[in-house]
């Protein structure tokens, strides 16, 4: 049996593993790709550049993007009196600035953190989760959040995402581009199977760039969990809130598959845990079961 310092441990050493694996997949994948499909690296040098350029206002304002989709409205102390107290006094417990405060107006239960990092940074709940939650809960919702704040979740999540969507748009302009002209490479046998291989890799390339993103979310998942818990020193308290929000089969409708895997539990509602390994792999979080008997230690 781990305790909570042993599972944060764990949980950091693995998401290392995994986003260095993560780097060096883009980083082969990129390669193969343009060496077998016979494009010169300063073309794709600018391919990468606009993609770049474009990732990096994406991520700058990734907070105002997301709250805009999700329908979220600023929260105030009058109205909203318990979530803005528990969260004034983790921040001080966290030692990192208050995040702004949001809500959507939806009775289905979930809440998320966003961000660049901790100096603008937002916690974001529905109002289902705010009423149903008593206090000692609510306050294991919103450290599972400023964990994920503090922890700099916020900024992995947003650049592995930036990363799955450099991958896929170089992937995509080298095929479509490979598919109006010819390569000047020579066509021999391992030219051949070269090309063959390169296109394989740009089709499949964005497939496996999102599974590792998955991977990483919900590494992250455990992560935040444990951290949450060493801030309020009671687990307990987190482990009740995630058994009533998987009890909830309420969807949440401001949710979509872009940002999913950025609330506290699954918002869509379609975990398929019961039909295998192969069906995890595409799950944006991890079994809440799992979460659960961690925090209890079982």
């Amino acid at each position: 049996m781990k305790n909570i310092y042993e599972q944060v441990d764990e949980n950091k050493f693995r998401s290392v593993v995994v986003v260095a694996s993560f780097i060096i997949f883009i980083t082969a994948a990129t390669y193969l790709i343009t060496y077998s499909l016979g494009y010169d690296l300063s073309a794709v040098g600018i391919a990468l550049i606009f993609s770049g350029l474009f990732s990096f206002i994406s991520y700058y304002n990734s907070d105002k993007i997301i709250l805009g989709i999700s329908g979220a409205s600023p929260a105030n102390k009058k109205d909203h009196f318990e979530f803005y107290t528990v969260t004034e006094n983790l921040s001080r417990v966290a030692r990192i600035p208050m995040p702004k405060l949001y809500v959507i107006d939806d009775t289905a239960m979930n809440a998320f953190a966003t961000g660049r990092d901790p100096e603008h940074a937002v916690v974001c709940a529905t109002t289902g989760i705010l009423s149903k939650l008593n206090r000692t809960e609510l306050e294991g919702v919103v450290a599972h959040e400023l964990s994920h704040i503090r922890n700099y979740d916020i900024r992995l999540m947003s650049i592995v995402t930036i990363l799955v969507g450099l991958i896929t748009l170089l992937a995509d302009i080298l095929l479509r581009t490979r598919m109006r002209g010819k390569s000047d490479r020579e066509e021999g046998n391992l030219g051949a199977i070269l090309m063959i291989a390169g296109i394989i890799m740009a089709l499949l390339s964005p497939v496996v760039a999102q599974l590792i993103q998955l991977a990483i979310s919900r590494r992250r998942e455990f992560f935040a969990d444990a951290s949450g818990a060493l801030l309020t020193k009671y687990p307990a308290g987190l482990a009740s809130a995630l058994e009533k929000i998987s009890a909830d089969k309420e969807p949440l409708e401001a949710a979509n598959k872009a940002t999913a895997h950025l609330y506290i539990a699954n918002p869509l509602k379609n975990h398929h845990d019961s039909i295998g390994w192969f069906a995890g792999l595409f799950n944006t979080h991890p079994p809440v079961k799992e979460r659960i008997k961690a925090l209890r230690g079982e």
